[in-house]
Protein backbone atom coordinates (compact mmCIF):
# COMPACT_ATOMS: atom_id res chain seq x y z
CA UNK A 1 0.00 0.00 0.00
CA UNK A 2 1.63 3.18 -1.21
CA UNK A 3 -0.06 5.54 1.24
CA UNK A 4 -2.28 3.79 3.73
CA UNK A 5 -4.11 6.90 4.89
CA UNK A 6 -4.97 7.91 1.32
CA UNK A 7 -6.19 4.39 0.57
CA UNK A 8 -8.42 4.34 3.65
CA UNK A 9 -9.87 7.78 2.90
CA UNK A 10 -10.48 6.86 -0.75
CA UNK A 11 -12.24 3.64 0.25
CA UNK A 12 -14.36 5.50 2.84
CA UNK A 13 -15.36 8.09 0.23
CA UNK A 14 -16.33 5.35 -2.21
CA UNK A 15 -18.45 3.72 0.51
CA UNK A 16 -20.25 7.05 1.01
CA UNK A 17 -20.76 7.61 -2.72
CA UNK A 18 -22.08 4.08 -3.26
CA UNK A 19 -24.39 3.85 -0.24
CA UNK A 20 -25.39 7.32 1.01
CA UNK A 21 -28.79 7.08 -0.68
CA UNK A 22 -29.63 4.08 1.52
CA UNK A 23 -29.10 6.00 4.77
CA UNK A 24 -31.56 8.33 6.49
CA UNK A 25 -28.75 10.51 7.92
CA UNK A 26 -25.70 11.88 6.13
CA UNK A 27 -22.54 9.83 6.18
CA UNK A 28 -20.43 12.74 7.39
CA UNK A 29 -17.83 10.92 9.53
CA UNK A 30 -19.66 11.99 12.69
CA UNK A 31 -19.92 9.69 15.67
CA UNK A 32 -23.70 9.87 15.21
CA UNK A 33 -23.41 8.45 11.68
CA UNK A 34 -21.92 5.27 13.14
CA UNK A 35 -25.33 4.37 14.57
CA UNK A 36 -26.73 4.23 11.02
CA UNK A 37 -23.73 2.23 9.82
CA UNK A 38 -24.17 -0.21 12.70
CA UNK A 39 -27.85 -0.62 11.82
CA UNK A 40 -26.88 -1.39 8.22
CA UNK A 41 -24.34 -3.98 9.38
CA UNK A 42 -27.03 -5.58 11.52
CA UNK A 43 -29.23 -5.97 8.45
CA UNK A 44 -26.34 -7.32 6.35
CA UNK A 45 -25.49 -9.77 9.10
CA UNK A 46 -28.94 -11.33 8.83
CA UNK A 47 -28.12 -12.49 5.29
CA UNK A 48 -25.86 -15.33 4.22
CA UNK A 49 -22.55 -13.77 3.17
CA UNK A 50 -19.76 -15.49 1.31
CA UNK A 51 -16.20 -15.17 2.61
CA UNK A 52 -15.45 -12.63 -0.16
CA UNK A 53 -18.54 -10.59 0.76
CA UNK A 54 -17.52 -10.64 4.43
CA UNK A 55 -14.02 -9.45 3.56
CA UNK A 56 -15.13 -6.75 1.11
CA UNK A 57 -17.80 -5.41 3.48
CA UNK A 58 -15.38 -5.45 6.42
CA UNK A 59 -12.84 -3.47 4.41
CA UNK A 60 -15.12 -0.86 2.84
CA UNK A 61 -17.34 -0.22 5.86
CA UNK A 62 -14.29 -0.52 8.11
CA UNK A 63 -12.53 2.28 6.25
CA UNK A 64 -15.47 4.61 6.85
CA UNK A 65 -15.50 3.71 10.57
CA UNK A 66 -11.71 4.15 10.78
CA UNK A 67 -11.99 7.63 9.28
CA UNK A 68 -14.86 8.60 11.59
CA UNK A 69 -12.75 7.52 14.59
CA UNK A 70 -9.62 9.27 13.32
CA UNK A 71 -11.39 12.52 12.45
CA UNK A 72 -13.17 12.67 15.80
CA UNK A 73 -10.50 11.32 18.17
CA UNK A 74 -7.20 11.28 16.30
CA UNK A 75 -4.70 8.59 15.52
CA UNK A 76 -2.37 7.29 12.83
CA UNK A 77 -2.78 4.32 10.55
CA UNK A 78 -0.30 1.47 10.43
CA UNK A 79 -0.40 -1.71 8.37
CA UNK A 80 -0.05 -5.03 10.22
CA UNK A 81 1.61 -7.21 7.61
CA UNK A 82 1.08 -10.53 9.45
CA UNK A 83 -2.65 -9.85 9.82
CA UNK A 84 -3.09 -8.10 6.45
CA UNK A 85 -5.11 -5.29 7.99
CA UNK A 86 -4.72 -1.71 9.18
CA UNK A 87 -4.73 -0.53 12.76
CA UNK A 88 -5.51 2.99 14.04
CA UNK A 89 -3.25 4.08 16.88
CA UNK A 90 -3.80 7.18 19.01
CA UNK A 91 -1.56 8.77 21.62
CA UNK A 92 1.93 8.00 20.37
CA UNK A 93 4.54 8.44 21.73
CA UNK A 94 3.14 9.08 25.23
CA UNK A 95 0.67 6.17 25.23
CA UNK A 96 -1.10 4.06 22.63
CA UNK A 97 -4.68 2.98 22.04
CA UNK A 98 -5.19 0.69 19.04
CA UNK A 99 -8.29 -0.43 17.18
CA UNK A 100 -8.64 -2.99 14.42
CA UNK A 101 -11.90 -1.98 12.81
CA UNK A 102 -11.92 -4.53 9.99
CA UNK A 103 -12.00 -7.29 12.62
CA UNK A 104 -14.79 -5.54 14.51
CA UNK A 105 -16.93 -5.11 11.38
CA UNK A 106 -16.51 -8.80 10.59
CA UNK A 107 -17.53 -9.59 14.16
CA UNK A 108 -20.59 -7.34 13.85
CA UNK A 109 -21.65 -9.17 10.70
CA UNK A 110 -21.14 -12.62 12.22
CA UNK A 111 -21.98 -12.10 15.90
CA UNK A 112 -24.62 -9.40 15.83
CA UNK A 113 -25.21 -6.71 18.42
CA UNK A 114 -22.46 -7.91 20.78
CA UNK A 115 -19.97 -6.29 18.39
CA UNK A 116 -21.79 -2.92 18.33
CA UNK A 117 -19.75 -0.32 16.41
CA UNK A 118 -20.74 2.87 18.31
CA UNK A 119 -19.88 1.13 21.60
CA UNK A 120 -16.50 0.06 20.17
CA UNK A 121 -15.64 3.59 19.03
CA UNK A 122 -16.81 5.02 22.37
CA UNK A 123 -14.28 2.66 23.96
CA UNK A 124 -11.57 4.08 21.71
CA UNK A 125 -12.43 7.60 22.91
CA UNK A 126 -12.59 6.52 26.55
CA UNK A 127 -9.21 4.78 26.44
CA UNK A 128 -7.61 7.79 24.75
CA UNK A 129 -8.82 9.96 27.65
CA UNK A 130 -7.43 7.42 30.13
CA UNK A 131 -4.13 7.24 28.21
CA UNK A 132 -3.70 11.01 28.48
CA UNK A 133 -3.53 10.60 32.25
CA UNK A 134 -1.36 7.46 32.23
CA UNK A 135 1.79 7.86 30.14
CA UNK A 136 3.15 4.52 28.98
CA UNK A 137 -0.30 2.92 28.85
CA UNK A 138 -0.75 0.58 25.84
CA UNK A 139 -4.20 -0.79 24.96
CA UNK A 140 -5.55 -2.70 22.00
CA UNK A 141 -9.35 -2.64 21.95
CA UNK A 142 -10.81 -5.86 20.56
Amino acid sequence: MANLMDDIIETAEKFIADLQEHFESPLDYSVESLKEVDKMLGAFGETELTEDELYNTSCSVGCYIFEAARRNYGGQYFWIQEEEQPVLVAGRPDFSVEIKVWEKVRGRLLNGEEDNIPFYIAGYKEHIEIGKTKPGCHVTIV
